[in-house]
């Protein structure tokens, strides 16, 4: 599958997958950002993107990045759906850890790894209202009702 990209700056990389196993390439900060502890930035990519119709791309956190800081992807995984077409961004929160005391502002640079795009298949279905719905063997049961093991 071919993905069109728009770069909006000329100075931003094209998203690139770092092994060939890899499900997900690699998004790019295209400017400078420092992010206060318990702030939210939007760092830019500098690219658009035509996703066909029936996919979207999820925007996910980088394993490295969320292990080696406090800097979380915050809407995670975003949606980046079909029919956008702007910069994609990406919504970064520097958290507060109560057990490390972390007050530290963490700065993004220009070409920095930020996030990761994954493109996924996306059903739309069609919703039928009923009085009732099928049982089932867990029925209402949620937030952890099928035990921690």
């Amino acid at each position: 599958m071919k993905i069109k990209i728009k770069k909006l700056r000329s100075d931003v990389e094209i998203p690139t997958y770092a092994t060939s196993g890899a499900a997900g390439f690699d998004l790019r900060a295209s400017q400078d950002a420092t992010i206060y502890p318990n702030g939210t930035a939007f760092i830019g990519t500098g690219l658009a993107f035509e996703i066909p119709e029936g996919y979207e791309m999820q925007i996910r956190p980088r394993s490295g990045m969320s292990a080696k800081t406090k800097v979380r992807v915050a809407n995670s995984p975003g949606t980046i759906d079909s029919d956008y077409r702007g910069e994609v961004k990406i919504i970064l929160d520097n958290i507060y850890d109560k057990n490390t005391g972390n007050m530290d502002a963490y700065t993004i640079r220009k070409g920095d790894r930020i996030a990761q795009g994954v493109i996924c298949p996306v059903l739309q279905v069609e919703f039928e209202e009923v009085e009732e719905l099928d049982e089932t063997e867990r029925g209402e049961g949620g937030l952890g009702s099928t035990g921690s093991k």
